[in-house]
């Protein structure tokens, strides 16, 4: 082997943050600086991490919510990573040593998530679920992206929304939802596109493309005149989305108890949809939003655990730069 392959330059032992029992971030998550790095599967390659963003299904799997579907203890979280491949499997076909990649790690957010995440110097990710990063975006705002990006699109096929549909977006300034707005304007062609938020939100939902901006303090949304073909709930108030949909349409959840005719769904990581997706990051039509108390450094990912679970967080949190 060439004594300059990036190959010889991985150790064994990595850090990385994990837990060993299930509780809150404050309580359970510990910075372990002797954690293998993960071996390679054939169809995987393995990525040094430059930057790992936070989701609300991190700070649920932590607590135990998926335990019968989960990986077994100690975990290493996190789903959304960016960062450079360093080595690859034998069946990798496309990508190779030194590119810059992203993606979601988990192909099924629930089912048997990766006991070695993202909040880790080094993560083992089959090239399947990765794209590579768009060349003017950071690390940091390509780490925002993947699990939220493809969950918004996901939803927004799913119900259906298409050129000159209208769509009512609840959670606009969350993580999900900002991209929901922008992929439903520049990607999906919706002609009318109404998002809620507190008030000190609601400029970022019109930067974003939003035609009407609620704030939910001031305003029901389910009580407006104007009923929507789609509405994408974000925040688990389906009992309200449904009122606001018109006759026919579809009401599209992620979160919370689901009231009928609304469905809800859990995201499927692929790399292919942020291969798709890559031009309109790059025409800069769609941008990742990351919350402005970040991004918090690696060694502060329990204080950005705790700004997650705040709820308040704008767009995503996230981790970087990752040692």
């Amino acid at each position: 082997m060439d004594s300059n392959s990036t190959t010889t330059s991985i150790p064994s032992h990595m850090k990385a943050w994990a837990y060993s029992e299930y509780g809150n971030a404050v309580d359970v998550l510990k910075l372990d600086k002797n954690v293998s790095v993960p071996e390679v599967r054939d169809d995987q390659v393995l990525i040094k991490v430059v930057a790992a963003a936070l989701n609300p299904v991190d700070a649920k799997r932590m607590l135990g919510f998926f335990k019968a579907t989960d990986s077994p203890l100690p975990t290493v979280p996190g789903y959304d990573v960016a960062g450079v491949v360093v080595k690859v499997g034998s069946q990798v076909k496309h990508l190779k040593e030194g590119d810059e990649v992203y993606g979601d790690i988990n192909e099924e957010a629930l089912n048997n998530p990766k006991q070695f995440g993202s909040l880790a110097e080094y993560t083992a990710v089959e090239e399947k679920l990765l794209a590579l990063k768009p060349k003017n975006l950071s690390f940091a705002e390509a780490a925002s992206l993947a699990l939220a990006i493809e969950t918004a699109n996901e939803g927004l096929k799913r119900a259906g929304l298409s050129t000159g549909k209208s769509i009512l977006v609840l959670g606009g300034a969350g993580g999900v939802g900002t991209l929901v707005i922008q992929l439903a304007k520049h990607v999906f062609g919706a002609s009318k596109i109404a998002a809620t938020s507190s008030s000190g939100k609601l400029e970022l939902l019109k930067s974003l493309g939003a035609d009407l901006a609620i704030d939910y303090n001031k305003e029901n949304f389910e009580d407006l005149p104007d009923k929507f073909d789609v509405v994408y709930d974000a925040v688990g108030q389906c009992d309200k989305a449904v009122k606001a949909v018109k006759e026919g349409g579809s009401v599209v959840a992620i979160i919370g108890a689901v009231t009928p005719p609304a469905f809800i769904f859990v995201v499927t990581s692929n790399g292919s949809v942020l291969e798709k997706l890559n031009p309109f990051l790059e025409s800069g039509k769609v941008k990742a939003v990351i919350d402005p108390k970040g991004p918090f450094p690696f060694s502060q990912t329990i204080e950005a655990f705790s700004h997650l679970e705040t709820g308040r967080a704008i767009g995503k949190v996230v981790i970087y730069p990752v040692p």
